[in-house]
């Protein structure tokens, strides 16, 4: 049986994605959905552009948009060096551009107007960089680039998860429209994490590789769990994110 891969934000961390596929067993049948946010942290963020083209040649992926992926595609495609992209990690991309040939640059802002803002599986499983904030789901978001900005539904599943597990409330209507949601975006680490983690139906995958971190990769069906080492620790000479 085909198996569904989620990979978590690897914000320019190309040693971490290489380490962390060696260790999954995939096949030519199996799914990568790489929940977005591919630059903005460790210097390889052209690089893991590039890489990820490659990958998507040999296997089955779905590339989902993140927040920082946008920020890098507006500089790319209009100079636009917003001043908290800039804090934010984008220095590091338009280092990891400033080299690379016009068509190589054509080539990954195509690979970045094609990143899919959100995807649901057969099994009624939404996998989406961040949120959502309408009650009738992503597809009628009155902003659409809430799917690649919004905390507040990792929040209220954060918030709610005790008593939900206690049995004292039912799931509000934005949880119950799927199955389960995949998401990253907001590091688990904010929560003392270390590790994808679930609350009430959500699965967050970002384990803070842009920060101090590992890059993680999720079995959605059976949730087994593989990592890379701390990505800080594969970049030694480099800040990251602070």
């Amino acid at each position: 049986m085909a198996r569904t891969y989620v990979v978590g934000d690897i914000h320019g961390g190309l040693h971490a994605l290489k380490e962390v596929l060696d260790k999954v067993p995939f096949s030519s049948e199996d799914l990568f959905i790489f929940v977005g946010d591919y630059v903005d942290g460790w210097s390889d963020n052209a690089e893991t552009i590039a890489f990820l083209l490659d990958f998507s040649e040999a296997n089955n992926c779905i590339f989902l948009r993140g927040n920082h992926d946008e920020l890098l595609y507006n500089f790319l495609k209009k100079g636009d060096k917003n001043p908290v992209w800039l804090a934010s990690g984008g220095i590091s991309s338009m280092y990891s551009y400033a080299n690379l040939s016009e068509e190589e640059i054509q080539l990954h802002m195509h690979f970045l107007e094609k990143l899919e803002n959100y995807h649901v599986d057969t099994k009624n499983r939404l996998f989406v960089h961040a949120g959502f904030t309408s009650i009738h789901g992503p597809q009628h978001e009155f902003y659409p680039r809430n799917v690649y900005w919004d905390r507040t539904l990792w929040e209220m599943a954060y918030s709610m998860d005790q008593s939900l597990r206690l049995g004292e409330l039912q799931y509000p209507k934005r949880l119950s429209l799927f199955n389960e949601i995949f998401i990253g975006h907001t590091p688990v680490t904010r929560v003392g994490k270390s590790k994808p983690t679930n609350f009430a139906n959500v699965w967050n995958v970002d384990t803070g590789a842009a920060f101090k971190g590992p890059l993680s990769i999720l079995d959605a069906e059976s949730k087994e769990i593989w990592q890379s080492k701390p990505v800080w620790t594969l970049y030694p000479e480099e800040m990251g994110r602070n």
